[in-house]
């Protein structure tokens, strides 16, 4: 009776062991599960459904990719040069998008004699004969026409520039976008950030032309008005100096003169080597005086009475001197470094290892 007891409670122990484990692996079971649904529904947030309309075919795809150009390489979509694309390649796909490619077709310009053939996508007769590289007047007619001669020009549209005699011109130009640049002195040196990326602008130019025998031989700009303005890229260089904590008292002092942070570096090189940044140092020989060796010293008394003990007032006088003389602090450094004949702001000079 007593080995019965002790098997069925043996038993129930297995029982309850096996249970127990079930219910951890159906615990982890579920826990991975969740974490995979997460990490799906990240990447199902991450996608957008973009609709590509080509040639009269619409086609749905599902992307995550980040431009149109990528978009339509993922689907194998192939473009020509001559094709256009909108929104343009570049764009950045940030929600669900449309796509409409406007394919590139055959067309022939005629100019009098002039026959031209080109590969286009607009329908814009005008922009049509300027893309086949032919000049459109102000008060010329570019009229589609009908294709009389199949057999030379197969399927190609055909357009038909009528000339009225027209003497000026009016085009759109491109106007160049400048880059500024701005410096940041808690951004580590060497580092860049575009903050803004620039847009070419567009203007509308009046031309009036002169021809000698139906030719065009000068133009002369009447007026212009723009239509876009451009829109500047704007890059931040980071121009952070680091200064080794020895010279942390010098540079606070050139900092309080004016130094600018991106002379820091060459003007504590080039103190260093002039004074060790010793208000009082005096050159035994020649009596040059100061962190700058300013000869005769009381020269530095243009910028405060205070020039034999003012460390700033001293770096004052030396920056005026540095830039007056060399251009700049890192000019003067090259000069420092020179030997034989160097050059300051005053042209050649023979050096032979003397700081002048």
């Amino acid at each position: 009776m007593k080995l019965q007891f002790q098997t069925r409670d043996f038993c129930c122990a297995v029982l309850i062991a096996l249970f127990g484990i079930f219910l951890v692996f159906s615990f982890f079971a579920k826990q991975g599960s969740a974490f995979a649904d997460e990490e799906n529904a990240a990447a199902a947030s991450s996608e957008h459904f973009i609709t590509i309309y080509d040639q009269g075919s619409v086609r749905t795809v599902k992307s995550a990719t980040a431009t149109v150009a990528e978009v339509l390489e993922g689907a194998a979509v192939e473009i020509a040069e001559t094709d256009i694309v909108e929104p343009a390649l570049d764009e950045t796909i940030n929600g669900d998008y449309n796509i409409n490619i406007y394919r590139a077709r055959p067309a022939f310009v005629v100019d009098g004699v002039d026959r031209r053939f080109v590969m286009t996508a607009s329908y814009d007769p005008k922009q049509i004969a300027i893309e086949a590289g032919l000049t459109v007047y102000d008060g010329d007619i570019v009229a589609t026409e009908f294709n009389n001669n199949f057999l030379e020009m197969g399927a190609a549209s055909t357009y038909k520039i009528e000339r009225s005699g027209g003497r000026t011109l009016t085009v759109e130009e491109t106007i160049a976008y400048t880059t500024e640049t701005r410096y940041d002195y808690n951004l580590a040196k060497g580092q860049t950030v575009l903050e803004q990326a620039g847009s070419d602008g567009r203007r509308s130019s009046v031309y009036e032309i002169q021809f000698e025998n139906n030719v065009e031989v000068s133009r002369t700009l009447l007026s212009e008005t723009v239509i876009l303005e451009p829109v500047p890229e704007i890059i931040t260089v980071g121009a952070k100096v680091s200064i080794p904590p020895e010279y942390s008292q010098c540079a606070s002092w050139a900092r309080e003169a004016g130094v600018a942070e991106e002379n820091l570096e060459a003007a504590i090189d080039l103190i260093y080597r002039e004074s060790g940044c010793r208000v009082d140092a005096t050159n035994p020989s020649s009596g040059a005086y100061g962190i700058p060796q300013s000869l005769p010293g009381n020269k530095m008394a243009a910028f405060g009475s205070d020039w034999e003990t003012n460390p700033v007032t001293q770096i004052r006088w030396m920056e005026n001197y540095v830039v007056i003389r060399y251009g700049g602090w890192q000019q003067a450094l090259n000069f420092w470094w020179c030997t034989g004949v160097c050059y300051n702001n005053f042209g050649p000079v023979t050096k032979n290892g003397y700081w002048y």
